[in-house]
């Protein structure tokens, strides 16, 4: 494939690295646009790896040059391919932002989404929930963080398309960022409903791209790898706490 322009639409975070999805310009029956996850020959992929030579962090919804050297399908992972990080680094093209964005999102819609959450054929998509909810906590003896969203999708369906109560965890860098922002720094949790992050976030729509993880207990467990609001919303991140 070799250089490809690709939409960023999972920056996440992972025990030993981050990880990064999103859209290339080729055709897909499913979702209109063909997925990809860059990968490393060995190990996780670095905050360093997706940064580009001017020391920027690449985001979601950032359209970047990425030399894609061949597909590495590790099932259900079929997106997987290997990537050059050392001799082409990552180039950041433009940003898809306003109008633009909002029609892109509207379109790009997964139109088989249990091909990841049930049948796990594959391993990303991009949904539009008609109702979410979801977790924030920080322990502040132990420092640890977590972040959880459930959601159930549009249309008569029953489980196990509609997420458990509890939620599944969040690995979207920028959410996990503004779920520290809202706990103010402090030790504690705090619950959010449909309404709370509509009015907080001033959002139109919310889209989410899920993703499975790699096998750990001998599962692929699902995960949000990246909320999208409409419009968008802004927060810093920090690679320090995450």
């Amino acid at each position: 494939m070799a250089r490809q322009e690709v939409l960023l639409l999972a920056m996440t975070k992972m025990r030993s690295g981050i990880c990064a999805a999103g859209f290339t310009q080729h055709p897909d029956p499913v979702g209109g646009l063909r997925w990809v996850r860059p990968v490393r020959p060995f190990g996780s992929v670095l905050p360093g790896d997706m940064t580009d030579p001017n020391g920027y962090l690449l985001r979601c919804c950032d359209v970047v040059e990425l030399d894609l050297v061949a597909p590495r399908a590790d099932p259900p992972h079929v997106e997987d391919w290997l990537t050059d990080f050392v001799h082409h680094r990552p180039r950041l093209l433009r940003r898809l932002e306003g109008e633009r964005r909002a029609r892109f999102f509207a379109r790009h819609v997964d139109r088989a989404p249990e091909d990841v959450m049930v049948r796990h054929s594959r391993s990303l998509c991009l949904v539009q929930p008609k109702r979410l909810w979801g977790r924030f906590s920080l322990d502040a003896y132990s420092g640890k963080y977590a972040a959880q969203l459930g959601f159930v999708l549009p249309g008569d369906t029953p489980p196990p398309l509609a997420t458990p109560a509890g939620g599944i965890p969040v690995t979207d860098l920028k959410w996990r960022a503004l779920g520290r922002v809202w706990l103010e720094g402090k030790g504690g949790s705090l619950e959010i409903d449909d309404e709370t992050v509509h009015e907080r976030l001033q959002a139109d729509v919310v889209y989410l791209a899920l993703g499975l993880s790699r096998s750990w207990q001998g599962k692929h467990w699902l995960l949000v790898i990246g909320v999208h609001v409409v419009p968008d919303y802004q927060v810093e991140i920090n690679l320090s706490a995450l």
